[in-house]
């Protein structure tokens, strides 16, 4: 559809379906070219509308991104929490995997995780980030109990803590794992910099094993301590 083709939305399904389609085109493009490269004119291009049509559906190419971001921990949440239920011996290393792989998997929410504190919530208005906040928190319920049937010492703040563990070490992990083309020939070329060359799953998951581990440990350590 070009831009002259675009008619505006009437009816609220209508809405509905131009909000998905410009949802699906940021999502797209983020894809290809990284979440920070992508312009609101390049979104409004991709659905074939004026960018100032596009702001009758979003106030902000940054509040789009927040509602990606949103979307990606609502399908992230059960695919771990499904992830941790397969465990047959539950303990720091497994649960770390679960988390580990599930996030690097998904490079782009990943990229988003890293930019929603840095940027998105940063240039929308209050109810959006209301509305997301809301939905994160309903999205890591699952997760909560998921890891309470697998880890019973994990209270729920180091639940909590794991999972922002995670997402945070995810998103800035994947920043440095995917370099433009020309840094990432310069630490292919030198050896001295071979310490740059990032793999997101194995170094999430020995960071997590080592937190989950001292969070799991404490009560115990706690009982062993002299009165």
């Amino acid at each position: 559809m070009t831009p002259s083709e675009f008619q505006r939305a009437r009816s609220p399904e209508a809405k509905r379906l131009r909000e998905a389609a410009i949802l699906d085109a940021a999502r797209a493009l983020g894809a290809e070219h990284g979440i920070r490269q992508v312009t609101l004119t390049d979104i409004a291009a991709r659905t074939g509308m004026h960018k100032s049509a596009l702001l009758r559906y979003f106030e902000t190419r940054e509040e789009i991104f927040l509602r990606l971001t949103a979307a990606g921990w609502q399908e992230w949440a059960p695919a771990l929490s499904a992830r941790l239920r397969e465990i047959e011996e539950p303990g720091p290393a497994t649960v770390a995997r679960a988390f580990a792989a599930t996030l690097a998997e998904r490079g782009m929410f990943c990229d988003l995780l890293a930019q929603a504190p840095l940027n998105l919530e940063r240039n929308v208005s209050v109810d959006a980030v209301r509305e997301f906040k809301l939905a994160t928190l309903a999205a890591r319920e699952d997760i909560f109990t998921a890891l309470d049937e697998q880890l019973p010492l994990l209270d729920r703040a180091g639940a909590l803590d794991v999972i922002a563990t995670a997402v945070a070490l995810a998103g800035a992990f994947w920043q440095i794992a995917t370099p433009g083309p020309e840094i990432a020939e310069l630490y292919r070329s030198d050896p001295r910099l071979a310490h740059a060359v990032l793999e997101v799953e194995p170094r999430l998951t020995r960071i997590l094993t080592a937190t989950i581990s001292g969070m799991t440990a404490a009560p115990a350590a706690q009982h062993l301590r002299p009165h």
